[in-house]
């Protein structure tokens, strides 16, 4: 191809003169563009996963009062080695709340003589409502254990703002908890202990609670915030949690509101790795977790910071998140970046000014490129942002396109809407194609084949994605080619890249308008765009071919690390938790569209130059055979199974939970009128129910809803121990013998009172029990009206048709029996009032497993972790 300048300017030339669009670049040359993709996303996925080195006491001469992350290691080890530590159990109430208090005091011990400390052992019992996944429950703790310190500041009053800082010591079943949230609270430990060795007071109180109960729908953040009178004091938060097994913490909430929060980050961090779509997206459930974040929110009307690390979420809850898995260089960047915050928090005038109305309004659009640098402003002005950005990307190319073509304007204008058409053919072309992938994968039984083996991601759907821009460029090249157009290729093609600006400014705009700040991703996208037109412009190379091409290779570099480095962090999250999510949902569905969207925003600006080869079919068919290979792999070779064990140093399990059951079913007088027994599965992703199924072979294996106990008893008569971890999930239930089973909780009905015409009330006794769960069922034409669980009743939640009041109950030190008051309204009813199920579930119960269960745990096979637990569930008529 030749520059405008150079085309002939009468028809008299002969046609070697005449002005054609010749391709200008080598074919082979195309696959350099696949292969920048590659090294943008090497060099993000690099800088995503880098972690600094790792400070020691030998340190400590040259880094005065720097954290060191040798003694949080140490404390680390420790805690580890306890092993699982689920409330109630001795591990948990015992030996960690133990260490934990005895490592305050020798921190006590070891202070500056300026410092205070104050130590508190707070034993809490309470309730509260709460909803989870839109299911209501009831929320009953009993003796849950609270370690509280207070680092005082040189003007504390007992009222004045003080920052909180929150992890929890308690684990789930069968995991040790090293990152979550063992980690946590060794580096609060270590901030307690470099922060108490200084001279000087800081300005603001520091409240460092390690709580002991947060695995249990966070009972113990509840109990300290409704109950100790420190709380009164907190002024902002800082949540550290984990959803992984280590990398970087992620800054995934902040607020509710209180745009301060970000600007304290933003001055403080060394470290940056904070987005606020992560807040979105964990605030859009898409993401099944929660945190104690919400119990302060919630219950305290605090503001404050959440952080987790999100890395290998493969190991989160299971055996493998232990301190074998996690790197000490974890615990330094944590540490660094939490005490640079703590410090800055602690002496700012924010923190002091916190209660105030003016500081509490708006939100803020935070985010930082690649954790070099951090980026924050107000919501309303990311709004001006956003339509200032999304208006100039396309007015500003058109601008200065026309202008260095006089007469071209017209065919600018065609080529822009060409360019928009193809952008938006490929992407609902990609959309179509990696849906009937995902279809297809699913119905020839290779879901989560990219489970293990992340790179198979590229061939099975982002490769698709690609081929189908690239194809839609060429269909629009094939059915709108103009030879008559007095633009040459580079200039058609710059058209067509404002054509995509356009497709992005229409994306950007009502999403602005919505109020999502995550549109803050594609607006970046769109940005560099502009940046690389106006630097065009102002050098004049509109008419060129290789300075211009060169020169927009040049800011796509910064585009696709942006947008991979999304790519990294949308995979490093979803692929693990698509191993949590039940079975009943196609996974290949949802990463696949996560795949589909990363593409378009890496390419978006690189697929229109396919028109500038010689033979675009040429890069297109590498593209495919990239796939079939993939496609290959996945379907004939080991590549594709999903899960690992552990002899590479790299798990990533199969879930399990499975419960040794006995059910006992009691008359209206109280006798056991029916019994059963069995093992209970729940279905915890895709391919569960088929190793379920390969394990318990020519077994009798029952979908939960086909149980014979789903058409007499409440709720099937599943024993739930927490309502909105298992509603979620599909079940089996398998035939089996009895459990052993030791001090069950027992209900009893102590008398019957009629308190007026139509109310009856039921009182009862309730004793033992680490962990229970209460199934209220009023029988049809009754209704429960009160109790005194707590002042007010929480709403019914509705299970197999069934509606029910669901009552979560844990003990972390052993306590007394209670009373139950129950009040029912009943019209005319003559029968009983209520099915009342009762639950007792026993983790770390290993010693007590019958020999049975034992054998069917063992049939599990190495890539698969099984969490097994005994629950005895009583069902009573009254």
């Amino acid at each position: 191809m030749v520059d405008r300048q150079r085309k002939v300017k009468t028809k008299s030339k002969s046609s070697q003169d005449a002005p054609v669009n010749l391709h200008q670049i080598d074919s082979q040359l195309g696959m350099l563009g696949v292969l920048l993709m590659l090294i943008c996303g090497a060099i993000s996925s690099y800088l995503l996963s880098n972690l600094p080195n790792a400070l020691t006491r030998a340190d400590l001469e040259n880094n005065p009062g720097a954290f060191i992350a040798e003694r949080a290691w140490e404390n680390l080890k420790v805690l580890n080695d306890f092993g699982p530590k689920p409330i109630g159990s001795e591990a948990n109430e015992k030996l960690a709340a133990n260490y934990i208090k005895r490592e305050i005091e020798l921190i006590e011990a070891s202070k500056h003589p300026n410092q205070q400390l104050l130590i508190e052992h707070q034993l809490v019992t309470g309730g509260h409502s709460v909803g989870f996944m839109g299911h209501p429950l009831t929320s009953l703790y009993r003796n849950l254990q609270n370690l509280v310190v207070k680092l005082v500041s040189e003007h504390d009053d007992g009222t004045s703002p003080a920052l909180l800082l929150n992890c929890h010591f308690d684990t789930v079943a069968s995991s040790p908890g090293a990152s979550d949230d063992g980690a946590s609270c060794c580096v609060m430990l270590e901030i307690m202990r470099v922060l108490s060795r200084e001279p000087k007071r800081n300005r603001h109180s520091i409240i460092f609670l390690f709580n002991g109960a947060e695995e249990t729908s966070l009972q113990a953040a509840h109990g300290f915030i409704t109950q100790h009178p420190w709380a009164k004091q907190v002024a902002a938060f800082l949540n550290l949690e984990s959803a992984g097994s280590g990398g970087k913490e992620i800054l995934f909430q902040s607020g509710p509101q209180h745009p301060w929060l970000i600007d304290l980050y933003a001055r403080a961090i060394r470290h940056p790795f904070a987005h606020a779509a992560a807040e979105e997206v964990f605030q859009s459930g898409l993401i099944p977790s929660d945190t104690d974040f919400r119990m302060f929110r919630d219950f305290g009307q605090v503001p404050g910071m959440d952080f987790a690390h999100v890395a290998d979420g493969y190991r989160y809850h299971t055996k493998f998140d232990n301190i074998d898995y996690l790197s000490v260089a974890v615990l330094q960047r944590t540490g660094d970046n939490i005490l640079s915050l703590t410090r800055e928090m602690i002496n700012s005038d924010e923190l002091a000014n916190s209660g105030k109305k003016e500081t509490a309004t708006g939100n803020s659009v935070f985010f930082d490129y690649l954790g070099l640098f951090f980026v924050s402003y107000s919501a309303g002005t990311g709004q001006v942002v956003n339509m200032l950005v999304s208006i100039l990307a396309v007015l500003f190319p058109l601008y200065g396109l026309k202008r260095a073509i006089p007469n071209g304007g017209t065919a600018v204008y065609k080529e822009t809407i060409y360019g928009f058409l193809a952008t938006v053919g490929g992407t609902l072309a990609s959309i179509v194609t990696i849906l009937i992938i995902g279809h297809e994968l699913d119905a020839l039984g290779y879901a989560l084949s990219w489970y293990s083996s992340r790179y198979l991601m590229l061939g099975l759907y982002c490769d698709p994605a690609l081929l189908c821009h690239c194809f839609s460029q060429m269909i629009v090249n094939k059915l709108f080619a103009d030879k008559k157009t007095p633009l040459n290729l580079s200039q058609i093609v710059q058209s067509r890249l404002i054509g995509v600006s356009l497709f992005w400014s229409l994306l950007i705009i009502p999403l602005t308008l919505a109020g999502v700040r995550s549109t803050y991703i594609i607006m970046v996208v769109a940005l560099l765009s502009l940046l690389s037109s106006l630097t065009t412009s102002v050098l004049g190379y509109h008419n060129t071919t290789t300075k211009w091409l060169l020169l927009h290779l040049a800011f796509q570099i910064f585009t696709m690390l942006w947008a991979s480095n999304y790519y990294h962090t949308f995979m490093q999250t979803f692929i693990p938790i698509s191993g949590r999510i039940g079975g009943t949902k196609n996974p290949e569905f949802f990463i696949g569209l996560i795949a589909a969207f990363c593409t378009l925003l890496i390419s978006s600006y690189i697929t229109p130059l396919i028109s500038l080869l010689k033979k675009p079919s040429e890069l297109m068919a590498r593209i495919i055979a990239i796939i079939l290979i993939t496609l290959f792999l996945t379907c004939f070779t080991p590549a594709s199974f999903p899960y690992r064990d552990d002899s590479a140093k790299t798990p990533t399990v199969q879930r399990h939970y499975i419960t040794h059951t006995l059910r006992l079913y009691h008359d209206e007088r109280g006798l056991v009128r029916n019994s059963d027994s069995g093992f209970l599965f729940r279905e915890m992703d895709r391919n569960s129910e088929r190793v379920i199924r390969d394990i318990v072979i020519q077994e009798p294996l029952v979908r939960m809803r086909e149980m014979s106990s789903c058409q007499t008893e409440i709720f099937c008569a599943i024993p739930f121990y927490s309502m909105w971890h298992q509603i979620r999930f599909d079940h089996f239930w398998l035939p089996g013998p009895e459990p052993v089973v030791e001090k069950m909780v027992t209900l009893s009905l102590l008398e019957r009172m009629q308190i007026s015409k139509h109310v009856q009330r039921l009182l009862f006794t309730m004793e033992g029990g680490v962990q229970t769960s209460l199934i209220i069922g009023p029988k049809p034409g009754v209704k429960l009206v009160n109790w005194n669980l707590l002042e007010e009743l929480t709403p019914a939640t509705e299970f197999n048709g069934q509606k029910g009041h669901f009552v979560l109950i844990n003990y972390g030190l052993p306590g007394a029996p209670w009373n139950m008051t129950l009040d029912f309204e009943h019209q005319h009813h003559d029968g009983a009032l209520a099915d009342i199920a009762v639950v007792t579930t026993f983790w770390e119960y290993h010693d007590q497993h019958t020999q049975e269960f034992k054998d069917l745990i063992g049939k599990f096979p190495p890539w698969a972790h099984v969490i097994p637990s005994v629950a005895a569930m009583n069902v009573y008529v009254f």
